[in-house]
């Protein structure tokens, strides 16, 4: 038996994004902690769209994803709820 370990096509960002270079310590921080770090890594990353176009796809609800904290996202989310 063989198991594809290669990603989705739809995942294959993850890959190239910055953040698996990174570590997830910056994107998850503690409970008040500053996510200006990873938001700083966010900046510089070419996958930022797609990752948080996956982010609010699957309603991700801890960390920083696509450079937007829960907050943020959840602000956007509401936003275009009511748009």
């Amino acid at each position: 038996m063989q198991i594809d370990m290669t990603a989705q096509p739809e995942l294959a960002w993850q890959e190239q994004a910055l953040c698996a270079q990174t570590g997830a310590d910056f994107f998850f921080p503690e409970p008040g902690s500053s996510v200006r770090e990873a938001k700083d890594i966010c900046r510089m990353c070419a996958m930022r769209p797609a990752c948080l176009e996956y982010a609010l796809a699957n309603d991700e609800r801890f960390g920083v994803w696509g450079g937007l904290s829960e907050k943020e996202r959840y602000a956007l989310r509401r936003r275009a709820r009511h748009a």
